[in-house]
């Protein structure tokens, strides 16, 4: 099917302009205004689209029903993207580049000439030669992750609304906020919702239908020194920050994030503030089995008592937060979502390939909830970093994806 998405590329672009950067710790929940701002732009939209149960809640979540075009009740889907973006770098400013009919060269950042996307080391680049590629000018992330899922979204209900003739059954969309924190769900009601089967639109790439995912918790820990005068330091002082720096050099290095691949776990140490008196360090603990975590929360409590034992005086202390489990057992009990998704790539001339996240999305924890939701391509590329890019041709398959899988459940 030939699918128009004429503003997909403008959404795109305007919904990346809008800083929604989620912030570890803060007490209000969404954690950014910009979520609620982007949240309202997006409820403005829908709503100019006609769709009269678009929503906002308290809590900044938008929720909408393409509503079905058939007379016979078919299962209801709900698509799902989140409006945050990773506070791992920067999202304010973001000023999108699109480089169309990329000529496969090397890629200048031009606001860090230093940062530079080379197709030498990225083949899904090469692979984009001739098509147009959406950067960042290289001082902050792009927000692919996740509005490109949010703009594919948006530009499916466009479609559909306009082409009645085209049978699916209803289809909730809903944007979340916080997921880059582990909160995307805390405040999804599944019972209004109604959904039978979910997708989050957040995945790498295209073609991919990802129905696994790590399982993950987050751990905090904080070092307490004794500051003094430096000039009468000795013997009385105890510095936090070398405390700290000794506990991550005792860490094994096999499981640094950069040391694993495929289906190995990590431990990242990821953010660090704090001063000679005490620091705090937060460490995302990550795994396929669920198992693992409680032994990777005992080696950081080992390893906090030996930091103690090295520093007299000293004191450590841990916490740990879940954050979400993986989706793959609940998937189990609806094989359709999955089989339904390859169905629908393949008709859109996508080759799907299934695979798993090294990461989380909001489907986790839907999944856990009780919805099947499992995670499906939006051309992200590179995320959390000043390097991210997004393919506007990917995108527009998404969206082709997306109609075809709307096809495919209203005939179950």
């Amino acid at each position: 099917m030939n699918i128009s998405t004429p503003t997909l590329l403008d959404r795109f672009c305007r919904y990346v302009r809008i800083h929604t950067e989620a912030i570890e710790g803060a007490a209000a929940y969404p954690s950014s205004p910009g979520q609620l701002e982007l949240g309202k732009m997006l409820l403005s939209e829908l709503q100019e689209l006609g769709l009269k149960d678009a929503k906002q809640s308290k809590f900044g979540i938008v929720t909408a029903t393409i509503p079905s075009t058939v007379a016979h009740k078919t299962p209801v889907i709900a698509l799902f993207a989140h409006m945050d973006t990773s506070p791992e770098t920067t999202g304010k400013n973001v000023r999108p580049i699109v480089h169309s009919q990329y000529d496969g060269r090397d890629i200048v950042l031009p606001g860090d000439p230093t940062k530079v996307l080379r197709p030498a080391e990225m083949p899904e680049l090469k692979a984009c030669i001739g098509k147009t590629v959406i950067t960042t000018d290289g001082t902050t992330l792009l927000g692919g992750d996740n509005k490109g899922g949010v703009a594919v979204i948006m530009e499916t209900a466009a479609f559909l609304l306009k082409n009645p003739e085209i049978p699916h059954g209803d289809i909730r969309v809903c944007f979340t906020c916080d997921e880059e924190i582990g909160h995307g769900v805390d405040h999804v009601n599944l019972a209004e919702i109604k959904a039978d089967v979910g997708y989050t639109l957040d995945g790498m790439g295209e073609g991919e239908i990802e129905a696994e995912t790590f399982s993950a918790d987050k751990a905090t820990i904080t070092f307490t020194g004794i500051n003094i005068h430096p000039a009468i330091a000795k013997d009385k002082m105890v510095n936090a920050v070398r405390m700290v720096g000794t506990f991550l050099d005792s860490l094994p290095r096999e499981l640094a994030p950069e040391k694993t691949a495929g289906r190995e776990g990590f431990i990242h140490p990821y953010q660090i503030e704090g001063g000679v008196g005490k620091v705090t360090v937060g460490l995302l603990l990550r795994d396929f089995i669920t198992a693992k975590l409680a032994e990777q929360a005992q080696l950081l409590r080992g390893t906090a008592e030996m930091i103690e034992r090295l520093y007299p005086g000293s004191k450590v202390t841990l916490s740990i937060q879940p954050q979400y489990r993986n989706m793959a057992d609940g998937l189990k009990k609806e094989p359709r979502a999955v089989a339904y998704a390859i169905e629908a790539m393949e008709a859109a001339g996508l080759k799907p390939h299934i695979g798993s996240i090294r990461g989380g999305t909001d489907g986790s924890q839907l999944t856990a909830k009780g919805l099947p939701t499992p995670n499906l391509s939006t051309a992200e590329h590179t995320i959390h970093s000043p390097l991210e890019w997004t393919c506007l041709e990917e995108m527009q398959s998404a969206v082709r994806m997306l109609v075809e899988l709307a096809k495919r459940w209203a005939k179950a």
